[in-house]
């Protein structure tokens, strides 16, 4: 099949050209608009077909827009100035649309409704309680929600009325995870991740009586397979497995027959596969070496169809009108963020509807990351985005940070980020690394570090500044670390475990004790706490080990300077985690920064707290890296 679309992004020139290098505060990074589609699940286009319902932090905090297809400004539909607000759909049949939002990042997320007259109301009120949007009955007079009001370690599936907002309980939930309703409002798919290298997949009649799941993935050894959804017949049921190989295919299960078929293979990981409006055409993404490569298929015909011309990048969140006629997505790269095209089907014509890059600044002023890979400690090559700032050569070598994604189990991947951009603007090299237990690169790969975080993973990010150092455009006697998350506690543990390995460190909302993480894994993550601990290990039966992983039992080796960055709300890494590695640094007389934002959770949603956050990490690195 053909290839739609990717990234085609060249790497930056050896040398620098002798153009005067302009530099762009964090705010300028960050004025740039964030735009963002609504889930695969809903509608994007109005009933009309004349407007795309989005979310944008426009106004410097996320909010619910409408974006007119015919060319023209958005119009706000949310009004926040402190609450983080994202579209979820329109209704089918009006102008009436969903939307969400949490209290200042505790996860809690509840649904809403905003009528036709701009009245709204909360769809699932309650406390302590954590919902989201399923999907729409093909009718277009009922809807689906999941929520964990009953028990805060499982999500029930509710079926709602689009005309009075009723609502009958149709799946009570014990241990699945609930992906999708056909869109004849008969079946349901669940996920059941009891390991992290072995998963099923469940379907439920739900016109049945007992309503119970049926395996439907049985399989010996270790296999992972998930839900992805069903087709607009609701005829099979679509889902990914690594069954066949290192890497994940996409599948489909007749509802019918219980036959089972390959549809999308490829030699990198299927990452989903998206049915149009009318199941004329299903389209599949391919994690091609942290780049997405999409196909797109018309079931009418059996053929690939050839997007228009687009701009260079990343294709994400497809989004077809309810006639097929239309189709709305993303493109993103390194050096330009996220906007939104639409395309008409009919004639193969595009048009671009927003401009996201703050118009202060040149994108040939921005870099372009390179994909390289590097000898581990044990050879294992490791892959990573190489991000050379236009001002580094052999007689001007810079600093470096070694940056390392979230997870376990993500992946660096190209794609605009301000912060990563305001580094390299300001004469950083970035190096957003890949270590083993990333996804992307095969199964095997991905459970290396299977309760074994913390050791060979971190040796990956050991190595990866011994790579830096082999390069004459980086000054080898000035590299740090940086991370967000579980890259945030490759950040303590790197610099408590291999206290000579990086010059300072940047911590952004890190574990540090593991035990009393992973005892304080929220509620809602009932149904998967198995998977996590097998993946990170059990506090009581593997305590001894997690002690031992854990930065905060070792602070006292830890003599480099340290900014932590940590949400207030943050319900995964609560806040003591960042509270007790600073204090024990500030105990042992080690240069340490502590930022804590009062409104945030787990990552930074705010424009403001995000500037705020960026100017730190720069300030920080003039301080202690750059010389």
């Amino acid at each position: 099949m053909l290839i739609v679309a990717c990234s085609d992004q060249k790497p930056p020139a050896a040398e620098p050209t002798e153009e005067p290098h302009v530099t762009y505060t964090a705010r300028q990074f960050f004025e740039t608009t964030q735009y963002l589609m609504v889930p695969s699940a809903g509608h994007a286009f109005s009933p009309d077909g004349e407007s795309l319902l989005i979310s944008s932090d426009a106004t410097g905090v996320r909010n619910t827009y409408r974006l007119p297809i015919g060319g023209g400004e958005p119009e706000q539909l949310t009004i926040s100035d402190d609450q983080t607000m994202s579209a979820v759909s329109w209704f089918p049949n009006d102008e009436r649309f969903l939307y969400t939002f949490d209290a200042h990042g505790d996860e809690k997320n509840h649904i809403f409704v905003q009528e036709q007259d701009g009245a709204t109301s909360d769809l699932t009120p309650g406390q302590n309680l954590k919902a989201s949007f399923i999907g729409w009955h093909g009718d277009g007079n009922r809807f689906y929600l999941s929520s964990n009001e009953r028990d805060p370690g499982f999500f029930d599936l509710y079926r709602y009325s689009a005309i009075d907002y009723s609502r009958e309980l149709l799946f009570e939930n014990e241990g699945f995870a609930i992906v999708e309703v056909s869109r004849d409002g008969r079946w349901l798919a669940l996920d059941k991740d009891p390991q992290s290298a072995n998963s099923d997949v469940y379907l439920v009649d739900l016109d049945s009586d007992d309503k119970v799941p049926v395996l439907v993935t049985g399989h010996e050894g270790t296999v992972n397979h998930n839900a992805v959804g069903f087709n607009a017949e609701s005829e099979y049921l679509v889902y990914t497995t690594d069954e066949f190989g290192e890497f994940r295919q996409g599948w489909r299960y007749d509802l019918a027959t219980g036959e089972k078929v390959p549809m999308a293979v490829a030699e990198w990981d299927v990452m989903y596969v998206n049915f149009s409006s009318t199941g004329r055409y299903y389209a599949y993404a391919i994690n091609a070496d942290a780049r997405t490569e999409v196909v797109l298929v018309d079931l009418a015909s059996g053929d690939s169809v050839t997007l228009p011309e687009l701009p260079p990048g990343d294709l994400q969140s497809l989004r077809f009108s309810a006639d097929d006629s239309m189709l709305a997505l993303i493109v993103n790269s390194d050096v330009s963020p996220s906007d939104i095209f639409v395309v008409d089907l009919a004639d193969n014509s595009s048009a671009r509807l927003t401009n996201a890059l703050n118009p202060d600044i040149e994108a040939s002023n921005l870099v372009v990351g390179k994909v390289v890979r590097y000898a581990s400690f044990d050879e294992l090559p490791i892959p990573g985005i190489l991000y050379r700032p236009k001002q580094a050569s052999t007689e001007n070598p810079v600093p470096a940070i070694v940056m390392v994604h979230g997870g376990p189990g993500g992946q660096s991947r190209h794609g605009y980020s301000a912060t990563r951009q305001h580094l390299v603007n300001h004469g950083f090299a970035v190096f957003a690394a890949n270590n083993r237990g990333s996804g992307g690169y095969g199964k095997t790969f991905y459970h290396m570090d299977d309760l074994r975080h913390g050791e060979e993973d971190l040796q990956d990010i050991v190595y990866a500044r011994k790579y830096l150092e082999t390069l004459d455009w980086i000054d080898g006697d000035s590299v740090g670390i940086m991370g967000g998350s579980y890259g945030g506690y490759m950040v303590v543990a790197a610099l408590a475990f291999e206290p000579d390995a990086f010059d300072v460190g940047i911590d952004i909302v890190g574990v540090t004790n593991w035990i009393r993480t992973l005892e304080s894994v929220p509620p809602w993550w009932g149904a998967i706490r198995d998977w996590l601990y097998t993946e990170m290990g059990d506090p009581v039966e593997d305590a001894e080990r997690l002690r031992r992983i854990s930065p905060l039992f070792h602070a006292d080796h830890i003599t480099k300077p340290m900014l932590v960055v940590q949400g207030a709300n943050d319900p995964r890494v609560l806040k003591i985690e960042s509270d007790e590695i600073v204090a024990a640094m500030q105990a042992n007389e080690v240069p340490v920064e502590y930022l804590v934002f009062p409104d945030e959770g787990h990552g930074f949603t705010k424009r403001t707290n995000r500037i705020a956050a960026s100017e730190a990490y720069l300030e920080f690195l003039n301080t202690y890296l750059r010389d």
